[in-house]
């Protein structure tokens, strides 16, 4: 069966990794000045987090879903899953509005560092309901040829590589690496290799050495 859902798996490790140094960094920081370059940088790079938490949810909500309803049936109960992304949308406008007065004052605001402590906890309970409820629904009903066709789509909707890929690859073990590699072919492999780099360097300028 290649219908092993490592990818998602994956997605949902790097967000709370993500969001684990974020939630620690701003509360570190909340009130003191930073320096500009670090303030337009974790500025950008929780911006980048947000819309990727919105473009994995919205890939969940509008193409996985619909396929589990398909292949379950009366086996899945959506509900509550879709619920929780509802709720996201407006913890993420938060941030977003952090993100903005963080990049114009060089100040982390306190209510920052509490969003996104609140989306941490939020996620937590919602990615381990998910993993618990969702993965082996796909593993026991959704079929080869149609989790290919799901993970197709989800890379149409654009999401941005050089923000995914890097995180990905810091939380992916060797075996995961592999597959990733052989699956992806030659575009993954140019990405693997050419993504980190910079991505590292923007890292080191938000992180610090809070990583």
């Amino acid at each position: 069966m290649n219908n092993e859902p490592t990818g998602l798996l994956l997605a949902h490790r790097a967000m709370l990794r993500d969001l684990d140094r974020l939630a620690e960094l701003t509360d570190r920081l909340t009130a003191a000045r930073t320096g500009r370059k670090r303030a337009t940088a974790t500025a950008g790079y929780l911006t980048d987090f947000c819309d990727s938490i919105h473009h994995h949810h919205s890939a969940e909500d509008e193409v996985l879903w619909p396929v589990l309803e398909r292949s379950a049936g009366a086996h899945v109960d959506l509900t509550e899953l879709t619920d929780d992304h509802a709720v996201l949308d407006p913890k993420l406008a938060r941030i977003r509005a952090g993100a903005a007065a963080l990049a114009a004052t060089h100040v982390v605001p306190a209510e920052l560092a509490a969003d996104l402590a609140d989306l941490r906890d939020t996620l937590r309970e919602h990615i381990a309901d998910e993993e618990r409820t969702i993965v082996p629904l796909i593993r026991q009903y959704v079929s080869d040829d149609e989790w290919n066709r799901v993970e197709t789509a989800i890379r149409k909707r654009g999401a941005k590589m050089s923000f995914e890929v890097p995180r990905i690859l810091a939380v992916s073990t060797d075996d995961e690496l592999a597959e990733t590699r052989r699956e992806g072919g030659i575009p993954v492999a140019l990405m693997i290799r050419l993504l980190p780099l910079p991505f590292k360097r923007r890292e080191s300028l938000v992180f610090g050495d809070s990583r």
